[in-house]
């Protein structure tokens, strides 16, 4: 069995290497401008094409597939949007345009994916905030269940009695237990 000195300072290592883990995750996440930019350069670079803007927005008729993969041949929500997907890329717009003007016409819940900025970041991180705090949690309990189990001294002997045997009292104790059979 490990010393308590031993599994304090394991425990103490853990909690500092999840912390530094947790802070780096999120330093990351919150600072990097990069993330944003990358898409936005890319998306504006290139003249996209009516699969990679469709697949871009989801389909409000309810199938809850992309307009790229609605399987319905009379949807009255896909099929007219791909036709104005087409004539807006022959005018020359970019899909962050694009996008952007049906994000205006029809809000957020038209994205099949959610942006990383503003709340939506939220949606992107809880989850691995919440694996490390819960991690953390685990460190901290196993920890405090190694730390409260109580140790045998190194000195005694397996079939010792402890050192506050009073032997008044066992005797006292198979007295009346013999009574009471």
């Amino acid at each position: 069995m490990l010393r308590p000195e031993v599994i304090e300072s394991v425990r103490a290592k853990l909690a500092f290497a999840s912390s530094l883990v947790f802070l780096v995750v999120a330093l990351f996440v919150f600072l990097s401008p990069e993330l944003k930019n990358v898409s936005r350069e890319t998306f504006a670079s290139e003249t996209p094409t009516n699969a990679q803007v469709s697949e871009g927005l989801t389909c409000q008729c309810g199938c809850g597939l992309t307009v790229a993969n609605c399987n319905m041949p009379t949807c009255g929500f896909s099929v007219p949007m791909r036709r104005e997907i087409d004539r807006m890329i022959g005018e020359g717009k970019t899909r962050a345009q694009i996008i952007a003007f049906y994000r205006r016409q029809y809000g957020e819940k038209v994205l099949s994916a959610p942006t990383t900025e503003g709340f939506n970041i939220l949606a992107w991180t809880m989850p691995f905030i919440a694996l490390a705090l819960g991690g953390g949690l685990m460190v901290l309990a196993v920890g405090r269940w190694h730390s409260n189990q109580p140790s045998a001294p190194s000195d005694s002997k397996p079939g010792a009695q402890p050192p506050s045997f009073d032997p008044e009292l066992r005797r006292k104790l198979e007295k009346e237990l013999e009574e009471r059979r």
